[in-house]
């Protein structure tokens, strides 16, 4: 029997933005991701599911978090007075905890028992070996080798948390080689596994989901702009990887008179080569990947190429279907910030503000930066600090060149090695 063309319409329309998104997976996950959806649909429509959200955000994640007016950075830049929303102050120390404790949610009401999770910064693996402890599932983390060694502090509280951390030795042994070995445990174990997607990427309903329970901060950042300045921001600045935390921002504004610029892992230069800038840079093209349509850094066979950011987070091929959407629209613009630049605006802000963002979020400040002089000072802006830096020690001191710290770890090797 034909189906009625609405709902053929509504078929094809599902999970695509403008032409990106759509699910792409294997036949023997089709069933998985329709409970995934209907569970998750079912959740959107009862106004009890967010109030059961939002009180667990309150009462185990410390929100809502701070939108705080940055009054040191505001006059050394003379321009508009520049906010911070405070995601570094989420539990766990950045905006994941928003997405995978919604996730969890969900996740005990589909009756599952353990999760799966890819991580990259280490900061969503850190969250959802949270959220794990927290529901009592059990919980298995991919992360790539090379993560594994710049983000070692994490994966020490992934393992104290009780997590099975699995360090990945394909591919270029980053982000999506994780998300790659996530998704063949899933396959495997999809009877009572549930995968926690960390970023606005993958099969529908993942970007539709993630943006979900992270537009609470965008929520939160137009309302607190509104009650501290009386009125609305001229732009809001946020670093994009996948795109969760953008999102989450992006959308208390979207309907707004609002600028909102998304911030790229410029890596050594856009004409190096050695990036991980999907949607301002030339060499990146529409493919499909990991279940998904959307721009990623590939060749001209479609293999995925190695990308490069100093930040762990932001080293990925891929972008939200979502941002690949509203770039061309044109309602989000997109920057690439260098590592160089990016190191200069932590640096900045740490000893401006007393504040220290994550070298993904340093991203945003780093473009912000750049801008500030040239706008108003009746203006005012929104960075979103979508993590801390306590995370990226080893590579913050690095980058610093920083004599003591290396002397402290040569320190260290030697009494291990005595």
């Amino acid at each position: 029997m034909a189906l009625p063309s609405e709902e053929k319409k509504q078929m094809i329309d599902r999970g695509y933005y403008n032409g990106f998104g759509g699910a792409f997976i294997p036949e023997i996950l089709v069933a998985t991701f329709d409970e995934l959806e209907d569970i998750f649909q079912k959740a959107k429509n009862d106004p009890a599911f967010w109030q059961e959200y939002a009180a667990l955000m309150s009462n185990y994640s410390c929100r809502p978090t701070p939108l705080t007016f940055a009054e040191n950075l505001s006059r050394h830049f003379g321009g508009p007075r520049i906010y911070i929303k405070r995601e570094d102050l989420n539990h766990t120390g950045a905006h994941k905890a928003n997405n995978v404790m919604g996730q969890g949610l969900l996740v005990r009401r589909m009756g599952k028992t353990r999760v799966i999770a890819e991580t990259g910064a280490g900061q969503h693996g850190v969250a959802t070996a949270t959220m794990a402890a927290k529901f009592g599932f059990k919980c298995t983390i991919y992360m790539g080798e090379v993560d594994v060694e710049r983000q070692r502090p994490n994966v020490f509280w992934m393992e104290r948390l009780g997590a099975e951390v699995v360090p990945v030795r394909e591919g270029s042994r980053i982000l999506k080689d994780a998300i790659n070995e996530a998704f063949r445990d899933w396959v495997a174990n999809m009877d009572n596994t549930h995968y926690v997607l960390g970023t606005a990427c993958g099969p529908h309903p993942f970007p539709e989901m993630v943006s979900y329970f992270q537009s609470i901060i965008g929520q939160e950042a137009r309302r607190q702009i509104l009650e501290q300045e009386h009125k609305l921001p001229a732009r809001v600045y946020a670093c994009v990887g996948g795109g969760s935390n953008a999102l989450g921002i992006f959308n208390g504004f979207m309907k707004d008179p609002v600028e909102l610029v998304g911030v790229e892992a410029g890596g050594r230069g856009l004409d190096t080569g050695q990036h991980a800038s999907r949607l301002c840079a030339k060499d990146a093209s529409i493919g499909v990947a990991q279940g998904y349509k959307t721009y990623f850094l590939q060749n001209t066979d479609g293999q995925m190429r190695e990308t490069h950011s100093v930040a762990a987070g932001l080293d990925y091929v891929g972008v939200s279907p979502i941002l690949a959407q509203l770039k061309e629209s044109g309602r989000v613009r997109f920057e690439a910030a260098t590592d160089t630049e990016v190191v200069e605006a932590l640096s900045l802000t740490i000893r401006t503000e007393g504040v220290i963002p994550a070298l993904e979020s340093s991203h945003a400040f780093a473009q912000a930066f750049k801008e500030a002089p040239r706008l108003s000072s009746e203006d005012c802006i929104i960075i979103n600090q979508s993590g801390r830096g306590d995370k990226d020690i080893f590579t913050i001191a690095d980058a610093f060149g920083d004599p003591k710290w290396q002397e402290f770890i040569i320190g260290k090797a030697e009494k291990y090695h005595a």
